[in-house]
This record gives C-alpha cells, sequence and structure tokens, in this order.
C-alpha cells in the first residue's frame, strides 16, 4: 500500500470520525498500530469532502500518516434509517439520508467513491445495502441485488478516478466489495460470484457477524471465507472480540475491524494474555483488590501505559473520574491487539 506494508492477520481500530478515542497518532504509532478504518459518511457529513480536498486528505488532516481503510458509511445509515424512517429511505440508485437541522444527503455508489479519493484511502469499500440480521428472504435478497448493482458502479467510478487523476497501477488504492446475503447460502453464493466477476483486491463480510442471541455466526461466516478467492484480502468486518477474532482468523479471515478496544477501555475493561499463548482475559480498573496493587496492567505487556503506571494508579485516575484513564486504558488495549494479531501471524 501507499501509505506502508500491513502484515495479515491485521486489526485496525475504528476511527470514525478521523481519530481513535482518547489516543493520537504518537500513541498509535507506540502501540504499533498497522492501520486505521475511517468512515466516508461521517467524514463527508463532517468536516466535508471540500475540507478534505484542501487538505490533500485524511493524513495532513488527522496526524495519522499510516494506511487508511474508508468504509462507505452505508452500514450508520441503515441503521438509523432502520430506527426511525423518518431519517430517510433506500432507494434502487441511491440513500435518502435527512441530517439534523433538515438538511438531505444523497449517498450514491459514485459520491461513496468520490469521497473515498478526497479522504485518500489506501483501501476503498463499495457501498452495500446492509439489511438486518432477522430480516425475511425477500428483503435479504433486494439487499443482495441493490449491492451487486452499487458494487457495479463503485467499480466504474472508481476507474474513471483513477484515469482522471492519472494514477498509475502500482501506486492505485485497493477497492473492496462486500459480500451480503445475510444467513441465506444461495443468496450469499449469488452476491460472492457476481462480486468476484468485477474482480476486486479483496472481499469483506457483509452483515452481522453476531446472531440474534449475541453468538458468533460461524456456520455463515465460515461458508462465506470459503466463498471469497484465496488470492485475496478476506475482512471480517465488524468482528472485534479476541475470542471471535481469534476464530475467524483460523478460519481464513485476514483484515479485522472494532470499537471494542478503544469503547472497553473507557468502561474499564481492559484486556491481558494468560502468559505466552493466544488465551487471554480481561482486567477491571474498577475492582477495589487494586487500590494498593503496584504491579502494571499486564506482566506481558510492553506498552506505555504498562511500562510506566501501575494498577492502584489507574484504579485511583479513573475513581477520580481522570480523563487520562481512558487514554492509559485506551493505549494498553491498543496494543493488546497488536499483539495478538502478532501471535496469530506466528501461529499460521
Amino acid at each position: 500500500m501507499n501509505h506502508g506494508d500491513v502484515r495479515l492477520p491485521a486489526f485496525f481500530p475504528d476511527a470514525t470520525y478521523g481519530s481513535v478515542r482518547c489516543a493520537d497518532s504518537a500513541d498509535l504509532l507506540g502501540c504499533r498500530v498497522q492501520g486505521l478504518v475511517m468512515n466516508a459518511y461521517h467524514l463527508l457529513a463532517r468536516p466535508g469532502a471540500g475540507v478534505l480536498r484542501h487538505f490533500g486528505g485524511v493524513r495532513r488532516f488527522s496526524g495519522w500518516d499510516g494506511p487508511v481503510l474508508t468504509d462507505s458509511g452505508g452500514f450508520q445509515l441503515f441503521s438509523l434509517i432502520r430506527e426511525n424512517p423518518k431519517f430517510g429511505e433506500i432507494r434502487k440508485n441511491e440513500i435518502i439520508f435527512r441530517q439534523e437541522g433538515g438538511d438531505k444527503l444523497s449517498l450514491t455508489p459514485e459520491k461513496c467513491i468520490q469521497t473515498q479519493f478526497a479522504c485518500g484511502a489506501d483501501i476503498m469499500m463499495c457501498l452495500d445495502y446492509c439489511p438486518h440480521q432477522d430480516d425475511p428472504y425477500e428483503t435479504v435478497e433486494t439487499a443482495v441485488e441493490y449491492t451487486i448493482g452499487w458494487a457495479e458502479r463503485c467499480k466504474a467510478e472508481y476507474e474513471r478516478q483513477l484515469s482522471s487523476r492519472g494514477i498509475e497501477t502500482n501506486e492505485r488504492p485497493l477497492i473492496f466489495a462486500i459480500i451480503q446475503g445475510g444467513g441465506f447460502f444461495d443468496l450469499r453464493k449469488k452476491c460472492a460470484d457476481a462480486l468476484k466477476a468485477l474482480q476486486f483486491d479483496g472481499y469483506g463480510f457483509g452483515g452481522w457477524p453476531l446472531s440474534s442471541d449475541m453468538r458468533l455466526a460461524e456456520d455463515t461466516l465460515v461458508y462465506t471465507a470459503g466463498l471469497m478467492p484465496d488470492d485475496k484480502i478476506k475482512y471480517a468486518m465488524g468482528v472485534g472480540k479476541p475470542e471471535n477474532v481469534v476464530k475467524c482468523a483460523v478460519m481464513g479471515y485476514d483484515l479485522f475491524d472494532c470499537v471494542i478496544p478503544s469503547r472497553d477501555a473507557r468502561h474499564g475493561r481492559l484486556y491481558v494474555f494468560d502468559g505466552d499463548c493466544l488465551a487471554h482475559s480481561a482486567y477491571y480498573i474498577l475492582n477495589e483488590e487494586h487500590i494498593r496493587d503496584g504491579r502494571p496492567v499486564s506482566g506481558v505487556c510492553g506498552c506505555h501505559t504498562c511500562r510506566n503506571y501501575s494498577r492502584a494508579y489507574l484504579y485511583h485516575l479513573a475513581k477520580s473520574g481522570d480523563s487520562l484513564s481512558h487514554r492509559l486504558a485506551t493505549i494498553h488495549n491498543l496494543r493488546f491487539y497488536a499483539e495478538l494479531m502478532e501471535r496469530l501471524r506466528k501461529n499460521r
């Protein structure tokens, strides 16, 4: 990639608006984070494509100089529209979204790709229709048809952008498509076959990776991974719990992203390895047993937090409501996930 090599499997923390909550670019580099996931829709809404173009993309704007994957933002729009239909509607040619204040946003496959070029993304995602996990067959079938049609338009706009910008083949960003189909294997295959014919650089697992009872949808994930070409990157979108990342890596997935490292850190939940293997457990900052605990969060972690601060100090910060506790916890969790990927790479 243009902004650094990525060793697979890899975990990209979510930096939805151009930042990982409570951590700056120096923190990310210290944790050995390989890349970030940013959201094209949210960046289109704020700060806007004009600002991004002014700065030449998200890197100069945000201070992060490494690889960036931009998601289309379709998932977020579908979630908001499902929650309240007054927010917009899904049409065959576009998604109409009514923002706060009454402004109307039209998100088309073409605008999705144009925005991602404005961001300067290393990996771009096609716009896709993400149905809910409980939607009936007919709704999921429509989602697959829209996803295939939108992918065709995204690929065409991608080629136009490469041509108009004079981007050489060896300098081009990668473009991924997303395989939808819910839990219906025939629709998953239909979607995958159509997308593979368009020849993308990678393929994402679309939809909900968890079942309605919050268990990992292992059968669907395994089946979908098998539909993806082995010489392309396989992206388990939204899979984030460490144990689920490990399971999906065994299935053949190469790339992961989620808000869990930073979100759990802000809630005082930190992950620690139990020895040198993949086994791990959770540590809670606010457990009173740590009031006088001089140990680091983890004795096998070399992150900034574990090198410099005790469990007792983290407890004190959290109990005092000091936001420094969020930063130090986030640093530890980000390093845990980076090391989890390093251990998975050794086991492949």
